[in-house]
């Protein structure tokens, strides 16, 4: 029986646990890709994931901008596209109301917090952000649809404001992703505080925008991380059976 350390290796038992594994799972034995989307790391895909979510951010900005002259020209009137509580032709505002904005204020309001969340959002990974963003999107607009007062027009991108940062603030969190963790940390430091108008108070503001759009984002957060969470679950129970 020569040559038994070979045999040896093909019978070790954590590298049949191991294989074992990999046959359930064939992401298992891969290390995951931070973006979640490129499918490869280094530098190349870095690079193209910044210059897209940059393009991406920046287009949505000044798509928010452009319709915003569009109203302004024609006196406001796409603004009553909004979100109409508990009202069929309300409905369609879910659509439209993240786009349009009360005034160039308002917009100008939104703007800053809109590229940066929405930024950091995309560079969680282009598929992943953009999917957030419909969840959150889908979540406030149906939140006012729901509960905001009768008679009211509720427009604004600011329930998508609400749902980036909580989704920034959950997602690392909810995969474990130390990175995440550290960028959730640092959009709670500066703009935490926000979260505040999630409350009842000026009754001009959409504090139910506000708030389903941050619920929009924890939804978002966990659903998202839902292949993290399987392959931490996985990891952890290939650690107790070795």
């Amino acid at each position: 029986m020569s040559g038994g350390s070979g045999m040896g290796a093909s019978f070790d038992p954590e590298r049949i646990a191991r294989l074992r594994r990999e046959l359930a799972d064939p992401g298992a034995g891969r290390t995951p890709v931070p973006t979640g989307d490129t499918g490869s790391s280094g530098p190349g895909a870095l690079k193209s994931l910044w210059q897209r979510a940059i393009a991406l951010t920046l287009g949505f900005t000044a798509l928010l901008y452009g319709v915003e002259a569009v109203d302004s020209v024609s006196g406001g009137r796409l603004e009553q596209n909004g979100v109409r509580p508990r009202s069929g032709e309300g409905l369609t505002g879910i659509l439209f109301a993240p786009v349009l904005h009360a005034n160039w204020g308002h917009l100008l309001a939104n703007t800053l917090p809109v590229l940066v969340l929405g930024l950091l959002t995309l560079l969680t990974g282009i598929g992943r952000g953009l999917a957030a963003t419909a969840i959150i999107w889908v979540i406030a607009g149906a939140g006012v649809w729901l509960t905001a007062m009768p008679h009211t027009v509720s427009v604004g991108a600011s329930g998508l404001v609400f749902g980036w940062l909580t989704y920034l603030i959950c997602w690392g969190w909810f995969s474990r992703n130390v990175v995440q963790i550290a960028v959730g940390l640092g959009v709670l430091a500066v703009y935490g505080s926000i979260l505040w108008g999630v409350l009842p108070s000026n009754p001009e503001i959409s504090w139910q925008g506000h708030l389903f759009g941050a619920v929009g984002g924890v939804v978002a957060g966990w659903v998202l991380s839902a292949h993290e969470r399987r392959h931490r679950r996985g990891a952890d129970a290939g650690r107790l059976a070795s």
